[in-house]
């Protein structure tokens, strides 16, 4: 195995006490808070397999909604975080699903305030790393370990070229890029890594661009 770092070795600096059911777990919560926009006023946690029967002891449960609140995996209040949630009356539910899945430390979230909803499914990889694999019904491959942009878009000639000309005009380079549509002609979904925070300015210049539906974005 090959390892890019002393810290792929040893695992992230985190609250205990698992790095794949706590870490991970908060690094999901966190990348839904993040994409969602805000912290939301409640949430659905479905869990899988060994996710589902562990989240209790090894803090799951408290580390997807530490996620939530915005809190990082060293954060010293991630172990109160339930008590935190229901001091602000977020409403939090976790759900033991039994439906078959790819990966055993899998989370769905799905989180909401009073008008908008957003769904995710992220794995814990080991390690603190993660993966997001769905949004919104979109299938994807997003790591959540460097900065991204997700465009949500029309299906329509022009539309990536016109994000990837800004982008290039920023000098922001692009580590990895891949386009999702569920239907011709319907709404597809642009999930772009770069290799530096894209500044709220050019995300503003993003928006304008042809085609252009959504834009949130994930920072490192």
């Amino acid at each position: 195995m090959k390892y890019n770092s002393v810290f792929d070795i040893i695992g992230p600096v985190m609250i205990g006490p698992s790095s794949s059911h706590t870490a991970g777990a908060a690094r999901i919560g966190k990348a839904a808070r993040n994409l969602f926009g805000e912290e939301p006023k409640w949430a659905r946690i479905h869990l899988y397999e060994s996710f589902a029967k562990t989240y209790k002891g090894h803090g799951t449960d408290f580390a997807l909604v530490g996620g939530l609140l915005g809190y990082e995996t060293d954060d010293t209040r991630m172990n109160q975080a339930l008590v935190t949630a229901k001091e602000k009356n977020i409403d939090v539910q976790f759900i033991e699903d039994s439906a078959a899945v790819d990966h055993p430390n899998t989370a769905r979230l799905v989180i909401g305030n009073d008008t908008d909803q957003l769904e995710l499914v992220g794995i814990s990889i080991g390690g603190g790393k993660v993966e997001i694999t769905e949004l919104n019904g979109f299938e994807l491959r997003l790591s959540g370990n460097h900065p991204a942009i997700l465009i949500m878009h029309n299906d329509r000639y022009g539309a990536i070229a016109s994000v990837t000309k800004i982008l290039a005009k920023n000098e922001i380079n692009i580590g990895h890029m891949e386009v999702n549509r569920k239907d011709v002609g319907k709404e597809a979904l642009m999930v772009i890594e770069v290799d530096q925070n894209v500044e709220d300015t050019i995300l503003k210049e993003l928006e304008s661009a042809d085609h252009i539906i959504q834009i949130s974005k994930i920072v490192s």
